[in-house]
């Protein structure tokens, strides 16, 4: 056959694959979620989430140094309370177990980990929510602003390089900047999560924060069904000082990534939650799919939808697996 183009010729050999790939993954690209326990004196494994575990000080500390050898970008913190009340007070005290991880992994691993901290009130509330409530039991957008900007002044002091604005608030990442700025934290990097679904897919992840919620948060998460309103939320971040944009969950929202990527010139992250990750170590565990293959699969694929940075409880196995 007269054939002038023959596409397969670049597929001939893994070495020529390598070649000309378009898309690749990095050790630097990852974040490694992590789940610090109050109190906690061994490491407890979470269910539902296959080799995750609430850290006590001294497994947090063995797992960022794990994490930083294998070259993983950063490390998210998010910490589970003894304590919790109906305003997320304890979220705002300077010796909290959130600020107090921060501090844990700044004296292990200093400048060569970048610290992100979930700046949020849902594992600090007796409610679940993300914010306070008003008296009709309604989150309170103004008032939850308040004390985000506390959280933040606690959480910078604590040593954290990048705040994890996760609570899906009208304003927010105003705020704290605002607050950060005012007390002389002016290097304190914002990483919001812009478009953040009202999914189903974060079901573990209550589970290893012990979540308390009550209802669900469809007022102030985004509609599945909704794109141009998900590019709203992240030019209005942006414009309000976000310095990394973020859209949560990844899988099913590629497409909400790709336009994200191509509306805005600050960094794109995406968060492969609780959900994905489970599903796909539970149907590994049964045999239907070859679990590395997928792991390196679903991460190229949300790379290649414009993440620059992807946030998965992988990322350390995948880094070495990279080097």
């Amino acid at each position: 056959m007269d054939l002038t183009e023959r596409p397969r010729r670049l597929r001939r050999t893994p070495a020529i694959r390598r070649l000309v790939r378009e898309t690749r993954l990095a050790a630097a690209d990852l974040i490694l979620p992590v789940f610090v326990r109050e109190g906690a004196i061994a490491p407890n494994p979470i269910g539902s989430m296959p080799g995750v575990v609430q850290h006590t000080r001294d497994s947090l500390r063995q797992a960022v140094t794990e994490a930083a050898e294998a070259g993983v970008g950063a490390v998210m913190i998010f910490g589970v309370p003894e304590v919790r009340d109906a305003c997320g007070d304890v979220a705002i005290a300077p010796d909290n177990i959130l600020a107090q991880a921060v501090r844990w992994v700044k004296d292990t691993t200093g400048d060569d980990l970048p610290v992100i901290a979930d700046l949020c009130l849902d594992e600090f509330t007796t409610h679940g929510h993300c914010g306070v409530l008003d008296r009709q039991g309604r989150v309170d957008n103004d008032a939850t602003l308040a004390v985000y900007k506390q959280m933040g002044l606690v959480l910078a002091d604590a040593g954290s390089d990048i705040l994890g604005l996760s609570g899906m608030m009208d304003g927010q990442v105003a705020a704290v900047r605002e607050a950060l700025d005012a007390a002389g934290w002016t290097d304190t990097a914002l990483l919001a999560y812009a478009a953040k679904y009202a999914s189903a897919m974060y079901g573990p992840f209550r589970e290893a924060v012990e979540s308390q919620l009550q209802g669900d948060r469809k007022s102030y998460q985004q509609d599945p069904g909704n794109a141009v309103e998900a590019l709203r939320e992240v030019r209005l971040d942006v414009a309000e000082g976000a310095d990394i944009v973020m859209v949560k969950p990844a899988l099913p929202y590629l497409d909400i990534i790709a336009r994200v990527s191509d509306e805005v010139d600050v960094p794109v992250a995406a968060y492969v939650v609780s959900g994905e990750f489970s599903m796909i170590e539970a149907a590994a565990a049964a045999g239907m799919i070859d679990r590395d293959r997928a792991i390196h699969e679903v991460l190229t694929s949300v790379k290649r939808a414009g993440a620059g940075v992807i946030a998965t409880y992988w990322a350390t196995e995948v880094a070495r697996s990279l080097r």
